[in-house]
């Protein structure tokens, strides 16, 4: 899957078959149920997940949750949009999962 047909998924009632809990998190976020995409990371691990945590709660408003969690996989807050970061984000993902 390529970055643009992930995004062509937004607004549809479904997420697309077959991609990781980090991908889902991301897709959910982006439909608007940021509650679903924090529940589904707070069940992953590692970089990717972690990242994905600072990145939720970065938009929530609550930054000193985020630094911890940009602290675990140590990046500091990113200046970017959040949109920017998403999409940074999504395309990590798929360029890791191939």
């Amino acid at each position: 899957m390529t970055f643009q047909e992930f995004k062509e998924t937004q607004g549809n009632s479904t997420p697309p078959e077959h991609i990781s809990h980090n991908l889902l998190a991301l897709w959910q976020d982006a439909n608007g149920n940021w509650d679903e995409a924090h529940n589904i990371v707070q069940k992953t691990s590692g970089f990717e997940g972690d990242w994905i945590h600072a990145y939720l709660h970065r938009k929530e408003g609550d930054m000193s949750n985020a630094s911890y969690w940009y602290s675990r996989i140590g990046k500091s807050r990113p200046e970017m949009s959040l949109n920017q970061e998403w999409e940074e984000l999504v395309k990590h993902l798929i360029d890791e999962e191939g």
